[in-house]
């Protein structure tokens, strides 16, 4: 591994935070401001793509920035992980773009110069913490996206919005403080440093380091980043519901919670080390706790008739795939939970980019007033049954690639309680995602009569069907993500 000094990583980043200042400079001229956001995202996916080819070939782009104190740095650092997350969130962010146009337009939204201003904040926050080299780093990108995303979740400024917007922040910053601070002090205090390790086997620990001492820390870390929603530090993500769809699927998809998981990732595997969390069975604890978040989240999804609180609760359960690979600490077992995150991506973005599609169109939020919609919004709905089938882990859609590595990785680790969690979950999924298929295209007395074709706008529904497409694609040919995990090992 080469690691190459370069200012280009500041380009990326860069971009999307001038994208939200040229949003409310040009807010007086909607079509400015969209064209604006729209280049951005452009712009940011292909200086984000142009770090490829050298991550590709086992490389390391660093950049220190300053020293605050010997040991506490701010650096950015991109590997193949960077990559992986920094990629996807920049590339969905175009998609996002084009329906945030449809969406807000077709509902005459209030505030938009705002809504697009926060939303690009929230990609920059996002890359930084992609692109963070030290705890310290990825702790304060952590917090601009928690603050940058507070306005979009209290976007209708009603008092429903202000209640969950509250309970929001109110668990996302508690915890980070509470949480988070504290074990970073501690982490400090006994390695001397905050940088991450140059790879995940050792971490940054010293083999002396006291057992008790390392599990608190540990903990601390891995609830102190809440936005990955594991239980019990999971209510404010159905509570955030009350935002805008485009802003629900940036929540659920993109930047916050893979923001999540991806810090959790992170740290568990540049911080602690598999040695260290095999040797101390902190992995394996993980792993359960990961598995009740999976099998609650998809039991509570199925009590929801609102068709954006059952995708909600789905993205609680399908979050802890991500934590419950990476603390199985094998090599599938990694590849399948790191896989995950863009695969989740293209598929949960579709999902909630139809559940806005189907508002627009035609003003229906619960499941049990959709029957027959199938014959109304086809490309919408056939597209929701791909990202479906993502969903539930069925061949050839990406879903599948990651739950194959998953239960891989549980037999690798010989843990049938495991791989039976995987299976269970798995049938959970279609319980609680066919039943919206089948009343969209059979419902219970047959289509009523006089049924219109009836789709939203195409600056809608085009990115809807291209992210379920992708989401096959993905399925069928993974190998570009799975190059960008395998230079991690």
């Amino acid at each position: 591994m080469h690691e190459i000094e370069t200012f280009r990583l500041l380009i990326p980043l860069l971009l999307p935070a001038l994208t939200a200042v040229a949003n409310v400079v040009t807010g007086r001229s909607p079509n400015v401001r969209e064209t604006c956001s729209i280049t951005g995202a452009v712009l940011t996916f292909i200086a984000v793509l142009g770090l490829l080819p050298e991550v590709l070939r086992g490389n390391v782009y660093t950049l220190h920035l300053f020293q605050l104190y010997e040991g506490v740095n701010i650096t950015l650092r991109v590997d193949g992980m960077s990559l992986l997350f920094a990629g996807i969130s920049s590339f969905l962010w175009i998609l996002a773009g084009f329906y945030c146009i449809g969406y807000m337009r077709g509902l005459h939204e209030h505030a938009q110069t705002r809504f697009y201003a926060c939303y690009s904040a929230t990609i920059f926050g996002a890359l930084g913490v992609a692109f963070s080299g030290t705890l310290l780093t990825l702790y304060l990108f952590y917090e601009v996206v928690s603050v940058a995303t507070y306005p979009l979740v209290m976007h209708h400024q009603d008092s429903e919005a202000y209640d969950g917007s509250r309970k929001y922040i109110t668990y996302l910053m508690i915890t980070s403080k509470l949480l988070l601070l504290p074990a970073m002090v501690l982490i400090y205090i006994n390695t001397g440093t905050l940088d991450f390790a140059n790879n995940i086997t050792h971490g940054i620990f010293p083999a002396t380091a006291s057992r008790t001492l390392v599990t608190v820390v540990y903990f601390l870390s891995i609830f102190g980043y809440a936005k990955a929603a594991l239980m019990p530090f999971h209510n404010w993500l159905p509570s955030a519901m009350v935002a805008p769809t485009p802003v629900s699927a940036l929540l659920h998809a993109v930047a916050v919670v893979k923001v999540g998981v991806f810090s959790i990732s992170r740290v568990m595997l540049f911080t602690f080390g598999v040695n260290l969390l095999q040797g101390y069975n902190l992995g394996i604890i993980t792993a359960y706790l990961a598995s009740f978040t999976i099998l609650m989240g998809s039991i509570l999804a199925l009590t929801k008739d609102n068709l954006k609180a059952r995708l909600a609760y789905s993205t609680i359960s399908q979050l802890a795939y991500i934590v419950l690979g990476v603390s199985l600490l094998t090599d599938s077992g990694i590849t399948g939970g790191l896989i995950h995150i863009p695969n989740h991506a293209f598929s949960k973005i579709t999902l909630f980019f139809a559940a806005g599609a189907i508002l627009v169109a035609h003003g229906k939020k619960n499941i049990s007033d959709m029957e027959g919609i199938g014959y109304q919004m086809p490309f919408t709905m056939a597209a929701f049954g791909l990202a479906s089938l993502s969903m539930i882990g069925v061949p050839p859609v990406a879903g599948f690639v990651s739950k194959w590595y998953l239960a891989v990785g549980a037999m690798q680790l010989q843990s049938i309680g495991l791989l039976v969690v995987l299976l269970a979950s798995s049938l959970l999924n279609a319980g609680y995602f066919v039943p919206i298929f089948l009343t969209a295209f059979f419902p219970k007395n047959g289509p009523a009569k006089g049924l219109k074709y009836a789709e939203a706008s195409p600056f809608m529904v085009v990115p809807l069907f291209i992210t379920a497409t992708l989401s096959i694609v993905v399925g069928v040919y993974p190998d570009l993500f799975l190059k960008l995990i395998e230079v991690l090992k």
